[in-house]
């Protein structure tokens, strides 16, 4: 079967090899791009549509449950507040004592504050009032006598004939017409053997801030289908069989989600039930909203992208030859200079214009070629900057050998003297000798390593005593050193020469008060270090000479400013050379600043 197929796959590929290349792009165009787009984009449309819906049924099913939670600590208050009332002795007393005064019954009403202060307490409810059988009792708006149309009224048989909470959405016509939402329970005084009806009138305005911001229409309903609390106030006191609410769905209907036309819109109806704590009824939550007040946007939303997908589309069947054809001579150019670079030309250039990803590849391709050459041009640098380190390093050591006069053979001599100076008493000289012998050995133990400013202050302190002891108190001197420089690494022996070069040249001839102070401190992530002398300073053509002298390359014949400047540069970089300010008879101040690590 295989065999038979073979012919026909091989007249497929002369077919399409036959076709032109233009042909051949707006073929697979239409098939691999058009057609995928336009089926995919059907499934996506029909999916965003439920998606949206689904996803509004969720929010209105999380509001619902939110809005029963809300009212769940509401309907809390008024029945907390009647189980207190309900083992109330004041209240039992009130309203069960007989009073043959109005001065005695005013009297009692005055004392007896409780309703007022729960009105005062919780904003949830708007009124306390208490219905008697008490004849002498007179109305007050709190205590009520029970009269022949109170003892017929619904909610009043209900309580009687019950023993736990009623919900009613009721009124006292002596008192007004507008209907509330109202606790009903039945108080029997066991000491009197009487009873009477509590009232507790729930916040209209409380009911309505619980749903006036939600985003759909939403009602709250007591058990005989009243709408006790609406989004759209209008509707509060309607039931919600009523013709202009046009809500088709049955009062008694339980817990769920029902999908029913709604002023002539098919709409989706979110229904939750809530029956609160020690309640014979409850009360229901429904929210609504309209499909189509869903789709809305998402069909526009369809229609706009739809439009735009298909004039891309167009587009791109236009310009796809074109496009192809740019392509493939800009690559072509492209390999061409790629090819030249791997043959060893780093003169090569590639011209690509554009901002798309081929004139970024060929701007990336001429920053490579630059690097190219710079890392060679850096290598060959750097190469040679160590080479000099090292001949200059190798120098310093030489010159430091050379002037040390066998310094194994010395430092050994050096602490026979200290010992010898020790036995004698000459305290002093056996100090200075060991301060010496310090110093040499350091040198020697030092070599090519860094070491630190600490390090290299202890060798600077050690020095210094033993000028102090040639000059006397002709020199004295300061080591000011911030503590976060002391472990930062530096080249051996770069500080030491500038204090020498100080002593030589600054305090030799000065006749007293001679200072030396030699200061580190941390500036964000470099350390400057200063050399200060207060000696006979320099003129500013002496200075000016001292400063051309340290880019010159003249060797001179000792360890001085110059290699301390050559060491500083080709270690750190040439920012980092010497920096010497002067003035006669001023002092002279020498600073360099290395990397802080």
């Amino acid at each position: 079967m295989r065999e038979s197929w073979k012919p026909m796959w091989q007249l497929f590929i002369h077919r399409i090899n036959d076709i032109k290349i233009k042909n051949k792009l707006i073929i697979a165009y239409i098939f691999v791009v058009m057609l995928p787009v336009l089926v995919i984009g059907g499934v996506v449309v029909n999916y965003l549509r439920q998606d949206a819906l689904n996803n509004a049924i969720e929010q209105t099913t999380n509001n619902v449950e939110r809005i029963k939670n809300q009212m769940t600590t509401m309907l809390r208050v008024p029945t907390n507040i009647s189980n207190e009332l309900l083992f109330d002795t004041r209240l039992s007393h009130v309203v069960n004592t007989r009073y043959d005064r109005v001065y005695d019954l005013v009297e009692a009403y005055r004392n007896y504050q409780e309703f007022d202060e729960y009105q005062r307490l919780y904003s949830e409810v708007s009124a306390i009032r208490f219905y008697t059988t008490n004849d002498t009792i007179q109305d007050n708006l709190e205590f009520m006598r029970v009269t022949s149309d109170i003892r017929s009224s619904d909610w009043y048989k209900a309580a009687m004939n019950s023993r736990i909470i009623n919900w009613f959405y009721r009124t006292d016509d002596t008192i007004s017409s507008t209907k509330v939402l109202s606790l009903v329970r039945k108080v029997n005084f066991t000491d009197y053997t009487t009873s009477g009806v509590l009232v507790i009138e729930l916040s209209q305005s409380y009911l309505n801030s619980l749903i006036s911001a939600e985003p759909f229409e939403t009602m709250i309903l007591d058990d005989k289908g009243n709408i006790v609390s609406a989004k759209n106030t209008e509707l509060i006191g309607k039931r919600l069989d009523d013709p202009n609410i046009d809500i088709d769905i049955d009062p008694s209907a339980g817990p769920g989600i029902y999908e029913h036309e709604v002023n002539g819109q098919l709409s989706n109806i979110v229904v939750d039930t809530l029956i609160p704590e020690s309640s014979a009824n409850g009360l229901k939550i429904i929210s609504v909203f309209s499909n189509n007040s869903i789709v809305r946007d998402s069909n526009r939303i369809i229609l706009i992208g739809t439009s735009v997908l298909v004039a891309i589309l167009l587009i791109g069947l236009g310009f796809l030859q074109m496009i192809s054809l740019l392509i493939t001579r800009r690559l072509s150019n492209l390999s061409r200079q790629m090819n030249k670079l791997g043959t060893g030309d780093l003169k090569v250039s590639s011209n690509i214009g554009g901002m798309d990803e081929i004139g970024q590849l060929s701007r990336r391709f001429n920053d490579m070629v630059l690097s190219i050459r710079q890392l060679m041009d850096q290598v060959y640098e750097s190469n040679e900057r160590n080479t000099r380190l090292e001949i200059s390093q190798r120098d310093i050591n030489f010159k430091m050998l050379a002037s040390q006069m066998n310094p194994h053979f010395l430092f050994n001599a050096l602490e026979s003297i200290r010992m010898k100076a020790h036995v004698n008493g000459e305290k002093e000289i056996a100090y200075i000798v060991r301060l010496l012998g310090k110093l040499i050995r350091n040198n020697l133990e030092i070599g090519n390593k860094h070491t630190t400013i600490e390090g290299e202050m202890e060798l600077i302190r050690s020095y210094l005593e033993i000028q102090k002891f040639r000059f006397g108190d002709r020199l004295g001197y300061e080591l000011l050193i911030d503590p976060q420089t002391a472990q930062t690494a530096i080249p051996p022996l770069i500080i030491q020469p500038l204090v020498e070069n100080a002593i030589v040249h600054g305090m030799e001839t000065k006749e007293g008060g001679g200072l030396i102070i030699i200061r580190t401190l941390r500036i964000e992530q470099e350390v400057m270090i200063d050399v200060i002398d207060n000696g006979i300073g320099m003129s500013a053509e002496r200075l000016q000479y001292v400063r051309e002298s340290l880019q010159t390359d003249r060797e001179g014949d000792r360890i001085g400013l110059k290699n301390v400047h050559q060491r500083l540069t080709l270690s750190y970089g040439p920012a980092y050379g010497l920096h010497i300010s002067s003035a006669p008879n001023a002092g002279t101040q020498i600073s360099f600043k290395i990397p802080f690590v």
